[in-house]
């Protein structure tokens, strides 16, 4: 089992800049489909990027697309989320998810395993 661990959460004022990181341990992350999605108070966990085994496929949701970057690091076992131009609707805890499907699934939701995820709060 791939063992996920998030850092680099925080509070930051709106238009403001964060990256997260998640380090994989446990098994060899290069064999895993990476992604991130967040859960804000009463509502449902979104999606919110993904990235294939090899790097060269990413997925963004709409809310996120041209502010967000995910990238990974396959020798350091880790994965980052840099989010730009934060929104206070971007606040919510995010987690770091692991998908060993041969696909590459955007459904980040749907993930086998996860981290224990990592508040971040955009004041306006």
């Amino acid at each position: 089992q791939l063992q996920l661990a998030e850092s680099g959460g925080g509070s930051v004022q709106a238009g403001g800049s964060l990256r997260l990181s998640c380090a994989a341990s446990g098994r060899t992350m290069k064999n895993y489909n990476m992604g991130w999605s967040r859960q804000a108070p009463g509502k449902e966990r979104e999606s919110v990027a993904a990235i294939g085994r090899s790097g060269l496929h990413t997925y963004y949701s709409d809310s996120v697309k041209g502010r967000f970057t995910v990238s990974r690091d396959n020798v350091e076992n880790m994965v980052y989320l840099q989010m730009n131009n934060l929104k206070p609707e971007d606040s919510a805890i995010y987690y770091c998810g692991a998908d060993v499907s041969l696909f590459f699934r955007t459904t980040v939701d749907s993930y086998e395993n996860w981290g224990q995820g990592i508040q971040v709060t955009v004041s306006s």
